[in-house]
C-alpha cells in the first residue's frame, strides 16, 4: 500500500470514528498531494518519496504557524496546529540517529576506498550521493554534510 493509499484509507477511518481534527488534516494533505499532481503541463503521480517530502513540508509549516500563534498568545490555535503537525508526522518514516547516519557514511566511504583510492574533499559529492539516497529526508542534510566532511578531512 502506498503512502497516498494509506492516507485515503485513514481518511475513511477518521470519518467513521468522528475524529474531526485528524480527518481535516488528512483531507488537507490529500488535497495538497492532488494539487501537486495536477500542477504543471501534464499530470503526474507522486511516488512515496515525493509524498514524504510533501508531508515533511506540511508538518514544518504547521510547526512554524504554531510558533507564531503561541508568540501572539493564541494558545488554542497554537495547540491545534501542533496537533495537526503530530498527525502528519505519524505518516513519516522514523528519523535516523546520528550514529545511524555515521554508519551509513562510513559504509559509503569504505565502498569508495575499497579499490585503494584515497578520498579528499573533492570527492565529497561522490560520497554524498549514495548517503543522501539512503538517508532520504530522515536526517538533516546539513548535518549529513558535516559528518561527511569530518570523515574526509
Amino acid at each position: 500500500m502506498t503512502l497516498k493509499e494509506q492516507l485515503q484509507s485513514d481518511m475513511k477511518t477518521h470519518m467513521k470514528a468522528g475524529n474531526r481534527t485528524a480527518l481535516m488534516t488528512v483531507r488537507n494533505v490529500l488535497g495538497e498531494i492532488e494539487t501537486r499532481e495536477k500542477s504543471g503541463k501534464t499530470p503526474v503521480e507522486l511516488d512515496d518519496a515525493q509524498v514524504v517530502s510533501l508531508l515533511q513540508k506540511e508538518a514544518a509549516k504547521r510547526r512554524d504557524t504554531a510558533g507564531i500563534y503561541l508568540e501572539a498568545g493564541e494558545k488554542e490555535r497554537g495547540a491545534a496546529e501542533i496537533a495537526e503537525a503530530e498527525i502528519i508526522e505519524a505518516y513519516l518514516p522514523a528519523p535516523l540517529t546520528a550514529a545511524d547516519v555515521e554508519a551509513i557514511v562510513d559504509e559509503a566511504v569504505a565502498e569508495l576506498t575499497a579499490d585503494g583510492t584515497v578520498l579528499t574533499m573533492r570527492q565529497m559529492g561522490a560520497v554524498m550521493k549514495p548517503v543522501t539516497a539512503k538517508v532520504a529526508g530522515r536526517f538533516d542534510g546539513k548535518a549529513v554534510s558535516e559528518i561527511v566532511r569530518s570523515r574526509l578531512s
